[in-house]
């Protein structure tokens, strides 16, 4: 057989494909659409290796309308008009419909997108679209508008074994006839290695298979956990760092550190370098969560992230993978507080919506040459001259007066400068000045 295993083994009806429960279990949606052969347009989105392409191989086994498949990368405006007018001619297809599939539909221009609309619109294309990205970002608002989106996950490890399984013992398309067996340690091995991704588990099987040496009697092979971990020689990662998945990986390593789980962060973290991601990014994220959500409560987590962020360019992986670590960790496991990032949201909301009036003149800059003439700097008091360096005397404009911003919690170093404040309040109320 000349095609991989992967093509040979695409399931040939709902029965035989594995994983995808929530869209193709009896009496779900698609299940419906493709028992009874009446589809509208749909659009597969998820990880590579999760089953779209095989879900339109099977959709194409089992309908009675004309069905095209072409590859968003190789294909056109030219070629879309040439499917709609051998459509829209009878002799050719009587039904005036056809049943498209566009593979990697997200490598599609704004213009061929354009170009399929109007007659996704009319129904002479019933589109079935399958993307590793995200189609809300990808793909145009107004096929979206007029296709259901399914989305579809890794597979577990369970579907991964039981797909194996069945490549080995399938006699008409797997390895069936040659007596293949597969110790329980390497079953386990690849559906761990696989990261959910069924192509990667059969392609290492067929590799597994065809350089393994027969048994001494020539009638069975064996495959141990040795040669599957040959076949199979880094485990496959779930995302790429340019895909939907590389921002959920960022969403949950900021969310880990605000969370204060220094595992869960690092795990993360393990996640975005292993796939590849800027480390200059990753220690910027860092260096912005030391602030937004640390901030007052551990001014020192701030250095620690972007002394990070400088060694991080000097180094250079892999060494840098341990500051990247330590930075987040650091910021993880100190006390949290976000009171210096909602003071400057509110008063920058207050610049940019209120009166907010004019500098006080006693605080305003007096050098210049005739400055002080115009009452600029008169009256203002110099702090360091009053006992405990505290001064009462009007900061912030009249039209602002009593507005306060920062709101300290009191978590980590937020407890000294409550203290601070509330000293320096009674300080100014004594009128020891």
């Amino acid at each position: 057989m000349k095609e991989p295993l992967a093509y040979r083994m695409s399931p040939r009806s709902i029965e035989e494909y594995e994983g995808q429960e929530h869209i193709l279990a009896e009496g779900k949606l698609l299940y419906r659409m493709i028992k009874a052969d009446r589809f509208s347009s749909v659009i597969f989105f998820g990880p590579p290796g999760t089953g779209k392409t095989s879900l339109a191989r099977l959709i194409a086994n089992v309908t009675k309308a004309n069905f095209v498949k072409i590859n968003a990368v190789s294909s056109g405006i030219a070629e879309i008009k040439r499917i709609v007018a051998e459509t829209q001619d009878y002799l050719l297809n009587p039904t005036g419909k056809t049943l498209l599939f566009i593979d990697e539909i997200h490598r599609f221009n704004k213009a061929q997108q354009d170009a399929l609309l109007p007659h996704v619109e009319d129904g002479t294309i019933i589109l079935i679209g399958a993307t590793t990205e995200n189609p809300f970002f990808e793909v145009n608002k107004a096929i979206i508008s007029r296709s259901t989106v399914f989305q579809l996950y890794p597979l577990n490890n369970d579907n991964i074994k039981n797909i194996v399984n069945k490549a080995i013992s399938d006699k008409e398309r797997g390895y069936g006839a040659l007596n293949v067996t597969i110790e329980d340690d390497a079953l386990d091995f690849i559906a761990d290695a696989s990261g959910g991704d069924a192509r990667i588990a059969l392609n290492a099987l067929e590799l597994a298979v065809l350089s393994s040496p027969a048994s001494a009697d020539a009638e069975s092979i064996n495959i141990t956990l040795e040669t599957m971990s040959e076949c199979v020689q880094k485990k496959a990662l779930k995302f790429d760092k340019s895909g939907e998945a590389h921002y959920d990986n960022i969403s949950a390593f900021i969310k880990s550190m605000r969370g204060s789980d220094p595992d869960a962060a690092v795990f993360y973290l393990a996640r975005a370098l292993e796939s590849g991601e800027d480390i200059n990014f990753l220690a910027r994220r860092i260096v912005i969560c030391a602030s937004e959500d640390v901030g007052t409560a551990n001014p020192t987590a701030l250095l620690v992230a972007q002394a990070a962020a400088s060694a991080v360019r000097m180094i250079g992986m892999p060494e840098a993978r341990i500051l990247l670590s330590q930075a987040a960790i650091t910021v993880a496991t100190s006390p949290k507080s976000n009171a210096s990032y909602m003071a400057i949201n509110k008063a920058m909301s207050d610049v940019t919506s209120k009166n907010t009036g004019e500098v006080p003149f006693h605080l305003r800059n007096s050098v210049a040459s005739g400055m002080s003439e115009l009452g600029y700097g008169k009256g203002y008091k110099y702090a360091h001259d009053y006992p405990g360096h505290v001064v009462k005397q009007q900061f912030l404009p009249d039209e602002m007066v009593g507005t306060t911003y920062y709101h300290p919690c009191g978590n980590g170093a937020e407890k000294k400068i409550i203290d601070y404040l509330n000293w320096k309040t009674l300080q100014e109320e004594s009128g020891e000045q």
